[in-house]
């Protein structure tokens, strides 16, 4: 019994340190958090904070773990859902994704300037290995379902799933160029619905599915990603 309450006491710890370290993401992005302020927010000591993460990346690193498993909580009642064929599961599965990360846009954007940094690279790296080893396997299920419902033509379920993910780490290394760029604005629309077509479009190659049977964003979700900052937003109407 003493073991549980020490079990709970700690992750509530934990989280609580990760809910503040994400409010300072939104709100201040990660170059500008300082632990410092994690610490008088929470009220405990720096030997307390380092007893949970040992640097401010490992933070950061727990962040992206904890989305991945919330996210996980979302999408595999899709993947496992028997009522679902194959070419629904995976249009619920990006739906769900895309979804997700336009709900909480400000942190994904903190995160992309700090995932895209030339001095994480080697932790972008990780993040990258860490998510194949999460999302190959839902994604490799889906696609062996569909190739047995005829709706999925490729002969490689196991490589297609990691070429998808890749696929999509290359969709995120070309949208984070141009959302990252001071000078965007919604006159890089057409450019981005370009981009996304043309991975939506090679990601049914790859699994050779019908034409258009993949998502699309529409054009207000993909205006959302270019759209400023709300005060910048009312700086330019000024």
């Amino acid at each position: 019994m003493v073991r549980t309450v020490n079990e709970a006491a700690y992750e509530a710890r934990r989280n609580a340190i990760l809910d503040a370290a994400r409010r300072a993401v939104e709100t201040k992005g990660y170059e500008q958090m300082a632990i410092a302020d994690l610490l008088g927010e929470l009220q405990i000591s720096s030997g307390a904070f380092y007893h949970y993460f040992d640097s401010k990346p490992a933070l950061l690193s727990a962040l992206v773990e904890r989305m991945g498993d919330q996210l996980e909580q979302l999408v595999l009642p899709i993947v496992h859902d028997p009522r679902l064929g194959a070419l629904d599961k995976l249009q619920h599965f990006f739906a769900t994704l895309d979804h997700e990360k336009l709900a909480h846009r400000p942190l994904v954007l903190a995160y992309l300037r700090v995932w895209y940094a030339d001095e994480n690279a080697i932790v972008r790296h990780k993040l990258y290995t860490a998510s194949i080893k999460r999302f190959t396997p839902w994604l490799e299920e889906i696609i062996r379902q569909g190739t047995r419902e005829g709706v999925f033509t490729t002969p490689y379920p196991d490589q297609a799933a990691r070429v998808v993910i890749s696929l999509f780490e290359d969709l995120g290394y070309a949208t984070a160029e141009m959302l990252l760029a001071e000078e965007h604005s919604l006159d890089d629309l057409p450019c981005l619905e370009r981009i996304v077509e043309a991975s939506t479009d090679a990601l049914e190659r790859v699994l050779g599915s019908p034409v258009d049977s993949m998502p699309r964003a529409s054009h207000e979700e993909l205006s959302q990603w270019l759209a400023p900052p709300s005060g910048k937003k009312e700086e330019q109407e000024m």
